[in-house]
């Protein structure tokens, strides 16, 4: 069973659209345990599109994905599919890591660092 993350449908929704959106672009994100763990499976899913490369994948990864700038002249889709598929072509699967942290100073939660691999 899914996480929820104390939060409804839509907000979860949209706050795996954002951490994926963001985790294409920078490629490592600072965030809590439970939603690093929860990001995993969404981006590889993301990445999986990329790979196939058709027409269906782009549209299905631009209807999850923000409209965000990756540089001057890409943005969070182009490089997905330019960029971050071509480097995982031989690869199945298991595109991300998850790198514990330690409690959060504020209030004690579980951080990690999600990366692709």
């Amino acid at each position: 069973m899914a996480r929820k993350l104390g939060r409804t449908t839509d907000q979860r929704k949209a706050l795996l659209r954002g951490l994926a959106t963001d985790l294409i672009i920078h490629e490592r994100l600072e965030t809590t345990e439970a939603k690093a763990k929860e990001l995993r499976s969404v981006v590889d899913k993301m990445i999986t599109l990329g790979k196939r490369g058709d027409l269906h994948a782009r549209r299905q990864a631009e209807s999850f994905l923000y409209k965000a700038e990756a540089n001057e002249n890409e943005d969070a889709l182009q490089k997905l599919f330019n960029d971050i598929a071509t480097r995982y072509e031989d690869r199945q699967g298991g595109y991300t890591r998850v790198l514990k942290l330690g409690p959060r100073r504020g209030d004690g939660a579980a951080m990690a660092i999600i990366e692709l691999v």
